[in-house]
């Protein structure tokens, strides 16, 4: 029998349990005389899984992925891509190797005991580790085959890794010692403290003449062994005290770092994996850090400071081993080095794609550290704040890490003696072309424009770097937004989008043409029509380049643009989506696989597309239904429909070797499992059920509707009506919105504990109607904005009789919550409110600092999402229209606040002035901090907590169900962490009287709207 997990986690879930059941009884009785299935609690939500970790062999044969539970052990399944069998094993992260007869992967402790010894004070290393197990799957998969047929385990393990690209093993490394070693370095110890008490002493003399510099510069640890492990043959090899490995892509070469706290064992060894012998690079005392092969796997790079070991501030050079002894490349000392810079250990090193040039960090030396004794009561400690600094000092000391640590590129050419620096403190950020083959480097700089992150947004320059000579030359001034420019995969072309053109432009980075637009000529908007902020709108997506820079396609609202970046071909539409309103985008599509499957990565920045055959993901603007289609980069008008459904098609992998696609579909309904289907997404057939218990419960659907705003724009919205919908029935409302949120019709909304918000599939199990209204905005009112595109929705669906009017909650968080704060002061339609982490004075807030950034948050208001569109100075009264606080005495919605005390982007303190202001007023509000979270709840505990409280809260306000203690009476501080208040106890509301509700609306609504 496993040991019981966290017996104080277990009682409160036993007391939520107890107060849940209660408030679940008093469900709309017409709703539970008509339904069979139960709907849902917050203890049956945990049952849900979340899919990552997929991957899929090369061959398509077969595929893995990872089922994660709410609170338990993921479970790793292995399936042939034909459903014909299946195999699953407590474990994640899996790794096929590039034949595809093997998947090895990690496996955890048992939960539960993790938390038994967590509650006995275990912490760090006295917990159980991962470990590994590899699967031969044509044995595992045999007839007749065990539990653990053709799976071979080991560990406990800190990492392993198989080769991208061939080589039938696998390197691990062990997080510990054997226990054989460990008792020889006991005995060692024991031989050790009977040495001579001279000795001793003259270590000890040695110990205190080092400097504080000299500590920190040499800090080093004991290795454990490394294993190598041949998949085909099972011999294994093993490399004592090892730090860090790095295997080669191409599977023919892996390098080892050891380390050991005494002298003697540090160095460098570069391993054979297909004979397992081990030679030695390059040996000494010291640190070896950022090793890498090249493409071919032959040669490889890596930096040490082995040679100035004994100094104080010892420096590193970088080294290149072409299979045998090191040689050193460059130092500090080498020409083009800047003086008084170093070889940056923090700078990682690559090669290019012909191994002719390493790409490696340098960075200004500091200084030493002094060797100070100070009292801690005299020292002084402060932040010095100058108006003339680029940066805030917040934004500073957030920074501040990362700018100790920062590198700047440089490269070292073969057959030179001289390096060239491409990177420098006035131009620090430079991208080069995967291969990095290209003549020129883009470097970009804000250095120039940091003062106006406060308040203006990002502008960088750029720059055309010559790789040979480092002479920069400048293609572009003040760019503005959107990630500002980029670079064309072979390093011909810089690109950007221009904000105030509202125009993509391209530039040749050998200067020999003025930089030219792409797109200003065409007869359709290349920027996004319905932004709606202060700063000029984005462009409709990023540029994707044809390889071999021979094009860049760019969007407009529907279609996929072909465009010359020399000028010398005309534009060419290649898709044809404006006639049917279906927006077309190029789909990019992940070999192998193996991250979670809600984001790919795709290469590096910039990576382009092949010229031909390519693929698009379609959507319908109207419909929102989805699907891929067939089309060219070099011709218009060939696209061929493959799949087009209501539902939400995403994340498609192709196995490396094979016409074999797995990717996603979803709806409210439907959970995103995986399918598997031939390069048509034809013959699909779904591979996983991560949630068969769903059809348990009661659920709901999602559907489309219309209506107009009080200035009669057509809007959309998603609403979601529970199981047994009965249109003559009368429901509880509850409203969600942000801003534009419809095209996610199709998207499921997992029942489980979030960060913050409501859970749509959740509320309409119990019974809810759950409306998503999309919000367009004025500058300058947001709020106003929110309340002429919202209430007329509510009062639509009110009209139509199956709401009840004097029963309709919202709720929204950050944006959301600022929205629905200013909205209670101006109507009185709902009756229960939830506004998480809300501004409620934005004449406070606009002074304030975005923590988690440093940032000050003037830019918000006066550019992006806040919408006011200028200064305090200038929109005095905006500011103080667009503030709840101002107006608190108007409100008479029962106001619950989420708003922690470490939010990183609202200051908690705008949640507290509501507060107060309403407690002065005595009305009814809440507010509850999780104390340490930040802008959302980021501990499971916490989630669950928050979701109990906000449907008690909802329910006793919506369905009259009984308050809670914690809202009836509060918690003390003194009881806290002990006492949750989670007992329902207080009277249902109707038997308090009620909240007034106005259905019609109140103070600030103006003229009437249309229904559906």
């Amino acid at each position: 029998m496993l040991p019981v997990a966290d017996s104080s986690r277990l009682q409160v879930r036993l007391r939520r349990r107890f107060a849940l059941a209660a408030a679940f009884l008093l469900a709309p009785a017409a709703l539970v005389a008509q339904q069979v299935k139960p709907g849902l609690d917050h203890e049956d939500t945990y049952r849900w899984n979340s899919i990552g970790g997929r991957a899929i062999s090369a061959d398509g044969a077969w595929l893995a992925y990872v089922l994660t539970p709410w609170d338990g052990d993921p479970t790793l399944v292995i399936t042939r891509s034909d459903g014909s069998a299946e195999r699953r094993f407590r474990g994640r992260s899996p790794s096929f190797t590039r034949g595809s007869r093997y998947l090895a992967f990690r496996v955890p402790p048992v939960k539960a005991v993790v938390d038994s010894l967590r509650l006995e004070g275990k912490r760090g290393d006295d917990l159980p580790g991962d470990s590994l197990a590899v699967v031969n799957l044509s044995e595992a998969f045999a007839d007749g085959a065990g539990d653990d047929g053709g799976v071979r385990r080991a560990g406990p393990i800190d990492s392993f890794r198989i080769p991208e690209d061939g080589g039938a093993f696998v390197a691990y490394l062990l997080s510990e010692n054997p226990e054989e070693e460990e008792e020889e370095e006991v005995e060692a110890e024991e031989e050790a403290a009977e040495a001579t008490e001279e000795e001793e002493e003259g270590e000890e003399e040695e110990e205190e003449e080092r400097s504080a510099e000299y500590e920190k510069r040499h800090e080093k640890e004991d290795g454990t062994p490394l294993v190598l492990l041949n998949l085909d043959t099972g011999e294994e090899h093993s490399f004592a005290d090892v730090v860090s490995y790095t295997v080669a892509d191409a599977g023919n070469g892996l390098a080892y770092v050891a380390s050991t706290e005494e002298e003697g064992g540090d160095g460098i060894h570069l391993v054979n994996p297909a004979s397992g012998e081990s030679v030695e690079v390059l040996v000494g005392e010291g640190h070896y850090e950022q090793v890498a092969f090249d493409e071919s796997g032959e040669r490889f790079a890596f930096l040490s400071n082995v040679d100035e070991w004994e100094m104080d501030q010892p420096s590193f050079a970088l080294y290149r081993s072409d299979g045998g002894a090191a040689e050193k490349v460059a130092d500090h000392e080498t020409a083009g080095v800047p003086p008084g810079w170093w070889i940056s250990e923090n700078g990682s090193v690559s090669f290019s794609e012909d191994g002719g040039r390493i790409f490696f960090g340098t960075a200004p030396r500091p200084e030493p550290e002094p060797d100070e004794e100070i009292l801690d009561a005299d020292r002084v400690t402060l932040d010095i704040w100058n108006w003339r600094d680029p940066y805030l000092q917040p934004m500073q000391l957030v920074q501040a890490n990362r700018e100790r640590n920062r590198s700047y590129l440089a490269v070292a050419h073969e057959g030179r003696d001289a390096v060239v620096q491409l990177g420098t403190a006035s131009i620090p950020d430079v991208s080069r072309p995967e291969t990095g083959m290209s003549d020129y480097v883009l470097a970009t700089s804000d250095v120039p424009h940091r003062q106006k992150i406060s308040w203006d947004g990002r502008y960088e320059d750029a720059y055309a770097v010559d790789v040979l000579t480092g002479e920069r030359r400048m293609i572009v001034e003040g760019v503005r937004g959107f990630g500002g420019a980029s670079l064309s995969p072979e390093g011909t072309h810089a690109s950007w989008w221009d904000e105030t053109d509202r125009d993509w432009k391209a530039a040749p980075m050998d200067g020999s043409e003025p930089a030219r637009s792409l797109t200003g000529d065409l007869p359709v908007a290349f920027y996004n029509e319905l932004d709606d902020h202060p700063q000029g709108p984005p462009p409709y997506g990023g540029a994707t380049w044809v390889e071999g820079d021979a094009a860049v396609l760019v969007y407009d609202r529907n279609d996929v643009w072909r465009v010359d970046p020399s000028g010398d071909e005309p534009a060419v539409r290649l898709t044809d989506g404006r006639a049917a309103d279906l927006r077309y985008r190029v789909q990019r599509v992940a070999e192998g696989g193996g991250g979670n499957f809600f984001g790919f990565g795709f290469g590096g920045a910039g990576e382009g597309i092949e010229e031909g055959e390519v693929l698009f993901s379609v959507f319908d603007m109207g419909t929102k239904a989805s699907g891929f289609a067939r089309g060219r980069t070099d011709e218009a008008g060939r696209v061929d429909e493959l799949v087009m459904d209501d539902v939400r098609y995403a994340s498609p992998t192709k196995a490396e070797d094979a016409e074999r696609y797995v990717w996603t579909r979803q709806t409210f309904i439907e959970f995103p499992d995986l399918w598997v289907g031939d390069a048509d997404f034809g013959n699909a057939r779904k591979v996983s059920d991560a949630n068969p218990q769903q059809a348990e419960y009661r659920w709901g659907s999602a559907e489309l509707v219309h209506w107009m705003s009080n200035d009669r724009t057509p809007l959309d919205g998603i609403l979601i009506k529970p199981d047994g919908f009965d249109p003559s029935q009368q429901y509880p409302l509850m409203v969600y919105f942000y801003e534009r949120m419809s095209d996610g019709l199709h998207s499921y909304q997992p029942p489980l504990p979030n960060r913050a918000s409501v859970r749509f599939s959740f509320y309409a199990s119990r019974g809810y109607v759950v409306f998503v209204p999309d919000i367009p905005y004025e500058i300058g009112y947001p709020g106003e904005s929110a309340l002429d595109a919202v209430v007329p929705g509510v009062q639509a669906l009110i009209a139509q009789g199956f709401i009840d009017p004097d029963r309709v909650g919202v709720q929204g968080h950050s944006w959301g919550g600022y929205q629905i704060a200013y909205m209670i002061t101006k109507t009185n339609i709902f009756a229960a409110a939830e506004a998480g982490a809300p501004v409620s004075n934005m004449t406070s807030a606009y002074g304030g600092i975005r923590w988690q950034s440093g940032m000050s948050r003037m830019f918000q208001y006066e550019r992006t999402q806040s919408r006011i569109g200028g200064t305090l100075w200038d929109e005095r009264d905006r500011y103080i229209h667009n503030s709840p606080v101002f107006f608190a005495d108007k409100i008479r919605t029962p106001l619950l606040m989420l708003h922690n005390d470490e939010d990183g982007a609202v200051p908690w303190y705008q949640g507290i002035e509501m507060f107060v202001a309403m407690r002065r007023l005595e009305l009814p509000v809440f507010m509850l901090n999780y104390n340490g979270e930040g802008h959302g709840l980021g501990r499971q505990a916490n989630q669950e907590d928050w979701a109990i409280r906000m449907q008690q809260f909802f329910d006793h306000y919506l369905v009259d169900a009984p308050a809670p203690r914690w809202m009836e009476e509060g918690v003390p501080a003194v009881v806290k962490g002990r006492d949750l208040g989670l007992e329902l106890i207080g009277k249902p509301v109707s038997e308090e009287g009620g909240v007034s509700s106005d259905p019609g609306g109140g103070p600030g609504e103006r003229g009437s709207s249309r229904g559906w």
